[in-house]
């Protein structure tokens, strides 16, 4: 089987971050977002990738490389503009040639990877296997309606939902669907929908399965699911002090410190993950906190939260929460002081509060 991964598309909903940052970059636990869905179909056994990119190309393949340091060989497909999932498969049938293939959507995250799916599809060999997940908004997503466990229905967010079985971002596609494709026609929303395609494939006849996913799976797209994510991420860590701590500092949990890190006159408690050359001075780092390196945070308390690289925060009277900072950043106090802070800023921002 071969991979392919959708790493276009503008990232709307993570502006201003996204106007200078491709979305599928937007760290989570100190590691890309877009890394997590290169790893799932590496250890899959899948080692051809075709890589779907738009007006971050040349940060995308600045990142990814040729996917050598995950044991794969990555292949990059232009899409000119976002026109939809089903286009992004449309453009990659020369790649993918007769083969079957996983798709997997970049600024996506499943917690149990994808092994089970892809053994799964290889040994029954449907037309299309999607994965689906039940969701309490149910018309924000692709929607699928079953029959004795079968697919007979996908609806892309509809407005009266038949069914809270959303479609998660990874399907399992065999070469069936390019012709699939070819017959649908762009949606109101002017795109290929991927679901329009599936749907093909269920009126022709042909195999789709359905496999419910246990475990969560997260879409980064906005900030509060890049934060829950960050915090599911998070959870799953093991204690790691591998940095410079000094004796009055308490460090409570599982936190990452990796080498590099200066922890002085500070309490972490995690879990939290400090990148390298970060530093926590006279600082309260809190739980679900994810500090990316060179970033500093002193004279302040911060928690449930992400740091880029290279971002200050210093001197705050009030404690930063549920914040997505991003690179090179600074906030300061000035003379007024607010009552809370909330943030979400952009690559070389500059916050000055007044206290």
């Amino acid at each position: 089987m071969k991979g392919l991964i959708l790493s276009g598309g503008k990232g709307t909903r993570l502006r201003p971050l996204t106007y200078t940052s491709a979305k599928q970059l937007v760290p989570v636990a100190n590691k890309p977002v877009l890394f997590y869905g290169i790893e799932a179909l590496a250890a899959a056994g899948i080692r051809e990738i075709g890589m779907v990119v738009g007006d971050t190309k040349d940060e995308i393949k600045a990142a990814v490389g040729d996917g050598s340091k995950w044991n794969v060989k990555v292949t990059y497909i232009e899409q000119d503009a976002p026109r939809g999932l089903a286009h992004a498969v449309l453009i990659s049938e020369a790649f993918m040639g007769r083969d079957p293939f996983v798709m997997y959507l970049g600024d996506n995250l499943l917690n149990r990877g994808i092994n089970e799916f892809v053994d799964e599809f290889v040994r029954e060999a449907p037309a299309a296997q999607i994965l689906l997940t039940k969701v309490p908004d149910p018309q924000m997503f692709g929607v699928a309606e079953l029959e004795d466990g079968h697919v007979v229905r996908l609806v892309e967010k509809p407005e009266q939902p038949k069914s809270d079985l959303a479609l998660v971002g990874v399907y399992m596609f065999s070469p069936a669907v390019f012709d699939a494709v070819k017959r649908i026609k762009p949606s109101f929303r002017n795109e290929l929908e991927i679901t329009d395609a599936i749907q093909e494939l269920i009126d022709r006849g042909l195999p789709v399965r359905p496999h419910l996913v246990q475990g969560w799976w997260k879409d980064t797209g906005k900030l509060e699911d890049m934060l829950e994510a960050n915090r599911l991420i998070l959870d799953t860590i093991e204690r790691r002090i591998d940095g410079s701590i000094d004796a009055e500092s308490r460090i409570e949990g599982n936190v990452i410190i990796v080498p590099g890190a200066v922890v002085e006159l500070s309490v972490i408690r995690g879990p939290v993950i400090i990148g390298p050359g970060a530093r926590i001075l006279r600082a309260y780092v809190g739980p679900f906190t994810s500090i990316g390196g060179n970033a500093e945070i002193r004279e302040s308390e911060i928690e449930h939260s992400i740091v880029l690289e290279g971002s200050v925060i210093s001197d705050l009277a009030n404690r930063v929460e549920d914040s997505l900072i991003g690179r090179n950043v600074r906030i300061h106090r000035l003379p007024v002081k607010p009552a809370a802070y909330r943030f979400m800023l952009g690559d070389n921002s500059e916050v000055g509060i007044r206290w």
